[in-house]
């Protein structure tokens, strides 16, 4: 019996070849070829091992978060709205603003319940509030001077009043609870 060099198989005596895996067994003059060590073309250190595979796992991980954020839509596309035909109904990225109308000094609060933002200021103004169509939207609103002109305080929605509410009281204070 003839060992293979390569694979360790037990051949013939009389084979040329190795009958599992074809290795020549005898060199060009029919001696046979003596087992050496094999030789293990990915016989390669720990360390290279673990370059190697840590250069893998980032690479992966760049391509992932390559591919995760191109195929994330942008804040306009998450706001729209698909009706039940299947139309979409484009809206503004914040379809909220909130109007106060008095000619003295005021102060409110308003925006998402859960997180309401403090402005004060003199005169009428306007304020984009920062809550997505969904969101339910809070004002309270009150007159800061203690004057006896009229206090209003509109809330719209796409341009639109969907709530109002004023009042000429000198302590005046108004509260719009809205859900869409």
């Amino acid at each position: 019996m003839v060992k293979c060099p390569r694979c360790g198989y037990d051949n013939s005596i009389n084979a040329v070849y190795c009958d599992n895996c074809a290795y020549r067994l005898t060199d060009h003059k029919g001696r046979y070829i003596k087992n050496t060590k094999r030789v293990n073309k990915w016989d390669i250190g720990i360390a290279r091992k673990i370059v190697i595979v840590l250069g893998i796992i980032i690479i992966a991980l760049l391509l992932f978060s390559f591919i995760y954020n191109n195929t994330q839509p942008s804040d306009n596309e998450t706001l729209n709205v698909i009706t039940d035909d299947g139309s979409v109904h484009k809206t503004a990225s914040y379809p909220y603003e909130a109007v106060i109308l008095y000619e003295g000094s005021w102060y409110a609060e308003m925006g998402n319940p859960n997180y309401l933002v403090k402005e004060s200021g003199y005169g009428p103004e306007t304020f984009t509030l920062d809550c997505a169509a969904w969101d339910r939207v809070a004002i309270d609103a009150q007159k800061y001077d203690y004057g006896e002109g009229e206090f209003k305080v509109q809330l719209l929605r796409n341009g639109e009043v969907v709530a109002e509410n004023s009042t000429t009281n000198v302590t005046g204070r108004i509260v719009i609870n809205y859900n869409y």
